[in-house]
């Protein structure tokens, strides 16, 4: 038998051994025998000041790396303050390990302090949540979680580990046990997809964020561009294929190009790569055969469905023939001669300073930094001005849209690819509801610009009070001087009102390399297009 070793120990060892850089996390009592461990170990943790602020950023590190994001927090209430942002995570199936701390199971039921039934609450927002009986129950258990982050279907996974086993010792050698964790390729449908494939004349492929989580974006490519398919994305997945290419349709859905959207109606089949079809992607879609390929069977709903990792249907895909889709892609382009998400109609109009122009300002300022954006008015003008070379550039909570995802989230994104720059673009709505993380942004000194767009008020409420129901209400927000505020944090912060100040603000920033805070005073009457406006 080998020496013995504590489970948190234990833990630790083999997060090491899977390569894991950060945790971020918040210290508690119940969890303090991990915080024990994580001292002394490579991995380094970030000190977040809000539990949910430790949710995003482990997002925004996966989104940005392609690699697992791990939080942790303490019993009861740091536990719940986890739950936002593993809904987020959830929702656009991020992978993500969520260890929590949780009273000793000898007080467990006992209706004592901070005592909750966890498991029951994250089972409903993660893929799966497991509570740890003892020590080598613990241990066996995160190794089947890490297989199943690494092969199944991506998403956040949830362990709860009460403080006394935490404590508890166990056999080193149990690290070295093997756990089997099976993820089924089903092909059965596949002689039917290869024959829709063979027949069909105007095929669009629809690419979701799979592609990603599969590490299939070379291989994607090079299918693409060996057949000459036109590709339309979902926003998870921008980037898997540069919108600068001339196979690239842009977004397909409800924000989408007319280019893509136009494919998506008019095509007779469709290849949809690792995405879920959801009810925003599907209004670009008209009766075309869907060939549904995605690693979680629950999610299928195509006429033929695969459920496979992409990687392994592309690998499959390349001994097959497609059709010539030439007339196609030159009937789309025709039709549509530039892929623009915005025309003309919609961008600069003389008054005070437009939204959209802000952020077309920010962008050309930012260059080819990260950019995340947050959930807001500024959401849609940002989704509609940016075109994106590469995945993990911009990064946006889409599925579940939470205000004030982004400045945490953007702690993680750095973290994950500190060779280049990341850019914030938040309201002053969302941004007040995390901004405590400035913190933990200037105590870590990550330099991240953080560019609030101020218009005073909840913006798209009070565009949809004023389009659907008798006006504005409790919509108007009395600010505090974001600029003071930055700098009280020691972070340097300025306020701009013109177009010409956003680019030399932002471009300052970023030169500075350090924290930086960008207010930007905007126009609070301005409305985002609707989406039949955006193109007309």
């Amino acid at each position: 038998m080998d020496h013995p070793i504590k489970c948190s120990s234990a833990i630790v060892k083999l997060l090491q051994e899977k390569q894991v850089e950060y945790i971020f996390g918040h210290p508690g009592e119940q969890v303090l025998p991990l915080y024990d461990a994580l001292r002394v170990s490579n991995i380094k943790h970030i000190l977040v000041r809000h539990e949910q602020a430790a949710a995003h950023a482990a997002d925004g590190y996966a989104r940005s790396s392609g690699k697992i994001g791990v939080c942790v927090a303490t019993a009861g209430p740091g536990a719940l303050n986890l739950v936002m942002g593993v809904a987020t995570a959830y929702k656009d199936a991020v992978p993500m390990l969520v260890i929590t701390g949780d009273v000793p199971t000898y007080l467990k039921g006992e209706g004592g302090f901070q005592d909750v039934e966890l498991c029951n609450i994250f089972q409903n927002i993660a893929l799966e949540s497991f509570y740890a009986e003892n020590a080598p129950d613990a241990i066996l258990k995160l190794k089947l979680v890490l297989k199943m982050l690494k092969y199944g279907p991506t998403g956040p996974v949830h362990i709860n580990i009460p403080k006394d086993v935490l404590e508890e010792e166990l056999d080193y050698s149990l690290l070295a046990e093997n756990v089997k964790y099976y993820s089924e390729n089903e092909f059965n449908d596949f002689s039917q997809a290869v024959n829709a494939i063979k027949n069909c004349k105007k095929p669009l492929v629809i690419a979701g964020s799979g592609i990603i989580w599969s590490h299939s974006v070379k291989d994607f490519r090079r299918f693409i561009n060996n057949n000459k398919i036109p590709v339309a994305t979902t926003y998870p997945a921008r980037g898997v294929l540069s919108e600068y290419d001339p196979l690239s349709l842009g977004m397909i859905g409800t924000r989408g190009t007319d280019r893509a959207n136009y494919a998506g109606v008019n095509s007779d089949v469709i290849i949809a790569l690792g995405c879920r079809l959801s009810e925003r992607t599907l209004v670009g879609i008209g009766d075309a055969k869907i060939i549904h390929v995605n690693i979680d069977s629950e999610v299928l709903k195509g006429h033929i469905n695969i459920q496979s990792n992409v990687k392994n249907v592309l690998h499959k895909f390349k001994s097959l023939d497609f059709p010539d889709s030439s007339t196609w892609l030159s009937e789309i382009r025709k039709k549509f001669p530039d892929s623009l998400y915005l025309k003309p109609k919609h961008e600069i109009q003389k008054g005070p300073l437009k939204p959209q122009e802000a952020i077309k300002q920010i962008l050309k300022a930012s260059g080819d930094s990260t950019i995340v954006n947050d959930a807001g008015s500024h959401t849609t003008w940002v989704t509609l001005l940016k075109k994106v070379k590469k995945p993990g550039s911009l990064i946006f909570s889409g599925s579940f849209g939470p205000m004030g995802y982004g400045l945490p989230a953007s702690i993680g994104c750095f973290l994950a690819c500190p060779q280049s720059h990341t850019v914030v673009i938040t309201g002053d709505g969302g941004f007040q509801m995390t901004l405590q993380e400035l913190a933990t942004i200037k105590q870590e000194n990550i330099p991240v610009v953080i560019c609030v767009l101020n218009n005073h008020c909840l913006g798209i409420i009070r565009q949809w009070q004023d389009t659907f129901y008798q006006g504005a209400f409790q919509v108007a927000l009395e600010n505090p001087n974001f600029v003071m505020l930055g700098k009280s944090y020691g972070i340097d912060s300025v306020r701009v009102e013109s177009s010409d100040d956003v680019f030399n603000a932002v471009d300052k920033a970023i030169k500075s390399n350090k924290p930086y805070l960008v207010e930007i005073i905007v126009d609070p009457q301005e409305n985002i297009p609707l989406p039949s406006q955006m193109q007309e």
